[in-house]
């Protein structure tokens, strides 16, 4: 039996879970309010903190290092990667320590936390399938400036962990279908998955559907004009671009269970804002299935919006007749990083080098 510990950290939590093979044991989640983080100017800053709460934590679960047979952690926003399972080096945690990913994100911790619990012992240390997951190909990079090139950062875990559910439900490995994932979230990712690979995608934070909080695909020519009318600092642009964007922006909140309230209501302007992200949605889904050469084996609704009956079933309707539509609400990273370390574990999977890439 493998044990296995999961770190995850995110912007406003610290997610920790054991597992013995495929069984979850226990979890714990530590959140902080943004009065905790306030203090702290880079993620990174954090670090000393949310490492003495998970210890805490791990004691509280009477978890002790020396038990374990691996910890999985989360990974950061990296240079660009193959999805897979890593391990953690000692270039891996420099790399996180001075500053050498694409942007800054809770994600990065999880790594660095992990190696320093390990210190000491010969219990290896793994991430899996970062937000940095790139393996598009070539011409999805191309935009229409060569100064531009379009990039992979994507919801990886979470849309490879629900490709794999599809795969055994259809009784199938993941390398032999083409679907299309669509996590649904305060960032919305939409993809092929082609054979186990994302060959193309929306960057999260750059495009696609608007989302709860993030402004999507813009029209250019008017975003530039919105930039240099002098109404607007640099950071506040992209805080309209992320974070204040999309339904925030529209109805003033970013919570899809008030919309949906406002909207059982008889809020008229809700119920449109809130059809028009659907209908965005729909758009890059049938967009990425024309990757598939519209020969997709499914379509995978995934994410915290997708524990919504009202938007799955807009979305649903119009995207049927491109395939079988699977719905599986919420996320599946603490699996999905145990199920990672656990394949490594068994030989089914050989852990890949994040030197090589």
């Amino acid at each position: 039996m493998h044990r296995i510990l999961v770190i995850n950290p995110g912007s406003m939590t610290t997610k920790l879970a054991l597992y013995e093979d495929e069984t979850q044991v226990w979890q714990s989640e530590r959140s902080y309010s943004p009065e905790h983080l306030a203090p702290f100017g880079t993620v990174m800053e954090q670090f000393e903190r949310r490492y003495a709460d998970m210890v805490e934590d791990m004691r509280k679960q009477n978890a002790e290092v020396q038990s374990l047979s691996a910890v999985a952690s989360r990974g950061g926003p990296f240079k660009p990667l193959e999805g897979g399972t890593y391990r953690i080096t000692q270039t891996v945690v420099g790399d996180l320590l001075q500053g050498r990913v694409q942007f800054e994100h809770a994600s990065m911790l999880g790594a660095a936390l992990a190696d320093l619990l390990l210190q000491g012992t010969d219990i290896p240390g793994f991430f899996v399938d970062p937000v940095s997951v790139d393996e598009l190909e070539s011409v999805a990079r191309i935009s229409g400036l060569p100064e531009l090139e379009r990039k992979s950062l994507v919801h990886a875990l979470n849309i490879k962990a629900a490709g794999r559910k599809v795969a055994k439900r259809l009784k199938k490995d993941l390398v032999q279908l083409r679907l299309v994932v669509a996590h649904l979230g305060g960032g919305i990712s939409i993809c092929p998955l082609k054979y186990g690979r994302i060959v193309d995608v929306n960057n999260a934070a750059e495009g696609g559907p608007f989302t709860p909080e993030r402004s999507g695909s813009l029209p250019v020519s008017s975003l530039i004009c919105l930039c240099y009318s002098g109404s607007y600092t640099q950071s506040e642009m992209k805080k309209k671009i992320v974070g204040a964007g999309g339904l925030a922006a529209h109805l003033g909140t970013n919570d899809a269970i008030l919309v949906e309230k406002r909207i059982s209501e008889g809020d008229a302007k809700a119920e449109r804002i809130y059809r028009a992200m659907a209908y965005q949605i729909v758009k890059e889904i049938g967009a990425m299935a024309t990757v598939l050469n519209c020969m997709a084996d499914g379509i995978i609704l995934t994410g915290g919006l997708a524990r919504s009956e009202l938007l799955t079933g807009w979305i649903k309707d119009s995207v049927h007749a491109l395939a079988p539509v699977f719905i599986l609400p919420g996320e599946f990273e603490m699996e999905a990083l145990a199920m990672g370390a656990l394949r490594v574990l068994r030989g089914e999977e050989k852990p890949k080098s994040y030197e090589n890439q």
